[in-house]
């Protein structure tokens, strides 16, 4: 038994020499070596991307988007006066995200956030001048949770007079929001108004004008609504939760506004739907609160800049406490079935968009191998060459002593 053991034993050690003297001849030196180990490195190296969110295994696209729809890279100037403005869309998660933006990335001149204060101070290098308008470093400069109807009228206006528009050229403004699953996130909302939030200080600012109480009456009265039901918060009309993610990236005034006698319900839904859905599109970046490092992965991509810790996944919300029965859930599924059908429209470009990425990137890194490999193969041949060369003079000079 033991002999067989040694013989074995001695086969493979010799299979390993033999396998090692074939490789230096065929790659002689470090490199080939190194290259080799890297790649083998970087295929058994674990995917960050797929740690805590993982693309549906039968994840299949159902709309169709061109390479220039899912391609998303802007040249970001930071030290210019490109701006980023954050559309945060309440119980979306992002409030978290929005402190990635003001403490997580990765800046020549990072922002500086002082203890007990909300606000930072994101200034350009070298200049007094935000780079990010948000909540976090900027205030609700334009309304608390402003939608895209304000923040695109408003926001321009605010950061540039009109001196300053004629002196510089034109400004970039990269928009970027972040959606969630309608369900949780209406459930979400429900606690934090139970709890007693209002957002009465939100302006609604459309076509130059806030909304007559006729045209968005209150769901209560009083100061606040806490305490309410579920129920009490389903059976409202005028419940502004009720599709809100559609509602804040529509473009408003193409449906009057908040005057819902300018067209029929069921035209003005559809306007909305496909407002929100082109506007969504062409921004510049959104991510999905249900697959947050993939959302790190496009905001990197996307803008050239690195967070500098990676996204948790939280799976465990005030939402998600929540337990509701069959009907409820299709109750809500059918106050916010504008926003279920955004979300899944969100949710297929956000996936389509993150597998052309890193297609893109996989692309990339096989053309550079092959790069480094006919750097190699063109040095082998020049010392191959060379060696031969050295052998042929050394025969030359031995005749010659002959």
């Amino acid at each position: 038994m033991d002999d067989k053991s040694n013989k074995l034993l001695l086969a493979f050690v010799m299979v390993f020499l033999f396998a090692v003297i074939v490789l230096q001849y065929v790659c002689p030196g470090t490199e080939c070596q190194l290259l080799r180990l890297q790649a083998f490195s970087t295929s058994v190296a674990l995917d960050p991307y797929r740690a805590e969110d993982e693309i549906p295994a039968k994840f299949i696209p159902q709309f169709n988007f061109t390479p220039a729809e899912l391609l998303r890279k802007v040249d970001f100037n930071i030290k210019g006066d490109d701006l980023i403005v954050f559309l945060h869309i309440q119980k979306t998660g992002g409030t978290t995200f929005g402190r990635h933006l003001v403490r997580n990335i990765q800046l020549e001149q990072p922002c500086e956030c002082k203890v007990g204060q909300k606000k930072c101070t994101c200034h350009r290098p070298g200049k007094k001048e935000t780079w990010l308008f948000s909540r976090f470093s900027t205030g609700w400069s334009c309304g608390l949770h402003a939608d895209w109807t304000e923040l695109t009228n408003c926001v321009p206006a605010l950061v540039d007079n009109k001196k300053e528009i004629k002196q510089r050229p034109r400004r970039n403004f990269y928009y970027i929001t972040i959606l969630r699953d309608p369900v949780s996130r209406y459930l979400s909302e429900w606690r934090h108004v139970q709890r007693g939030a209002t957002w009465k200080a939100s302006l609604h600012v459309c076509d130059g004008r806030s909304p007559t109480s006729e045209e968005l009456p209150s769901c209560y009265t009083g100061d606040d609504w806490s305490g309410c039901y579920l129920q009490e918060f389903m059976d409202c009309p005028y419940n502004l939760a009720n599709n809100r993610q559609v509602r804040m990236l529509s473009d408003l005034i193409l449906v009057g506004c908040y005057n819902l006698s300018v067209m029929p319900e069921e035209q003005r839904n559809k306007v909305l739907l496909d407002s929100a859905k082109e506007n969504l599109k062409r921004m510049a970046f959104f991510g999905l609160t249900e697959f947050q490092r993939k959302t790190q992965y496009l905001f990197e991509k996307t803008f050239n800049m690195n967070f500098i810790s990676p996204f948790t996944q939280f799976n465990s919300t005030r939402a998600s406490s929540v337990e509701i029965d069959e009907p409820t859930q299709q109750r809500i599924e059918a106050l916010n079935f504008l926003d279920m059908e955004l979300y899944e429209y969100a949710k297929d470009l956000f996936l389509q968009r993150y597998q052309f990425m890193r297609q893109k990137e996989h692309q990339e890194a096989r053309r550079k191998r092959q790069e480094q490999r006919k750097i190699l193969r063109a040095k082998h041949l020049v010392h191959k060459e060379e060696t031969d060369n050295s052998t042929n003079d050394y025969i030359g000079n031995v005749e010659k002593w002959r």
